[in-house]
This record gives structure tokens, C-alpha cells and sequence, in this order.
């Protein structure tokens, strides 16, 4: 019997420290903790998709360029082979990705320039705006 009760005790401890680790937001990076911006999108205030509409195509400082010049109109028809499709993304990636830019942890000629002036609350326009864009992506799992 105390075997069993034993047993059951471990099990019971297991799951308690697996639940709660997940539970532990991602590590943010030092320009994240430096300048009190977050790495996981949900400590990003609420996204409004207007004011994301009017920001993507707004002329960036740094690039002179918008959103909607390189990933096109509603983020649909990128300039670019190698540009993501933004329209339909999920609100979470675009966020994150946007973040990564501007925080130096994800780097790339023009978007990390763009970037690096974004607000917490632009990063959250910008995400809700291009994630209620209809998309043209499709699912290419299980494609041949």
C-alpha cells in the first residue's frame, strides 16, 4: 500500500511541475528586458486594425519604403519571391516577427531598419491588421 501511495504521490508532483512550466513566459532578450518591450506577443497591448491599415503604408524613416511597397497591397502580393505573403498570418508570428526586427535577435537588410523605431502598440496595429486581411496562403501539408 505505501508503494502504491508512493507511487501516486510522484505522479501527482510530475504533473503539477509539468503544468507549471509551461506556464513560464519565453526568455526575453536584453534589448527586450533593456528597453521594457516584451518577446511573446502576449504582453503586446491590443492591436487596432485601423491604425495597422494606416501604418502599413506608411513611408518608413530608416528605408523610405512601407509595409504594403514590399509585401503588397493588404500583404498579398509581395514585390519579391523571397517576401512573405503577411495577409492571413497568424496575429502571434507577425507580432513575434516584428519584434525579432526591432530587437536585433532576427536580422534582415530592409526589415530590421524598419523596424527598430516600432512601438509595442504599432507591432500590435500592425499584427492585427495584416492577420484580418483575407489571405491568399494555402496549406501545402500534405502537398506532392
Amino acid at each position: 500500500m505505501t508503494n502504491k501511495f508512493l507511487a501516486i504521490a510522484l505522479l501527482a508532483s510530475l504533473a503539477v511541475v509539468g503544468c507549471s512550466s509551461s506556464d513560464t513566459p519565453a526568455e526575453h532578450s536584453a534589448a527586450d528586458r533593456g528597453e521594457g518591450h516584451t518577446s511573446s506577443s502576449a504582453g503586446l497591448p491590443a492591436g487596432h486594425i485601423a491604425a495597422g491599415e494606416q501604418l502599413a503604408s506608411t513611408k518608413g524613416k530608416a528605408t523610405g519604403q512601407s509595409c504594403v511597397d514590399c509585401h503588397g497591397a493588404e500583404g498579398n502580393a509581395p514585390i519579391d519571391g523571397t517576401y512573405p505573403k503577411l495577409a492571413g498570418q497568424y496575429y502571434d508570428y507577425i507580432a513575434h516577427a516584428l519584434q525579432a526586427y526591432r530587437d536585433g535577435d532576427r536580422e534582415h537588410a530592409l526589415m530590421s531598419s524598419q523596424a527598430k523605431d516600432l512601438t509595442d502598440q504599432q507591432i500590435a496595429d500592425l499584427a492585427a491588421y495584416f492577420g484580418s486581411r483575407q489571405s491568399n496562403l494555402r496549406d501545402l501539408h500534405n502537398a506532392h
